[in-house]
């Protein structure tokens, strides 16, 4: 399973990215981005405080859009759409070991 802190490190490391994920968390969809290791709820709020998990312990992500930094939701740039949570897992495990 992966976990946000796995892709804020990720997200830290390629500041070049944006990361959109799908997320059902208390039986809702969700959107959240992330961008230079740090996470928040495009659906809904987020803490101030950022040691606060922004998805529950039951939270799941259904997907993950990478897309050239800087965002503009009118015109992303996708690097890859409509990642599956196995094929985000694969990229976090490659990273790692660079």
């Amino acid at each position: 399973m992966i976990t946000i802190q796995e892709i804020e490190k990720y997200s830290e490391n390629h500041p070049q990215e944006v990361l959109i994920l799908r997320a059902r968390d208390n039986q809702e969809e969700v959107e959240i981005m992330i961008f230079k290791g740090f996470s928040s709820n495009l659906t809904g709020s987020t803490a101030f405080d950022p040691d606060m998990a922004i998805l529950s312990p039951d939270g799941e992500i259904i997907s993950c859009h990478r897309i050239l930094s800087p965002y503009n939701p009118n015109n992303p740039q996708y690097i890859e759409k409509n990642i599956s949570p196995s094929e985000l897992l694969k990229l976090l495990r490659e990273n790692e070991s660079k």
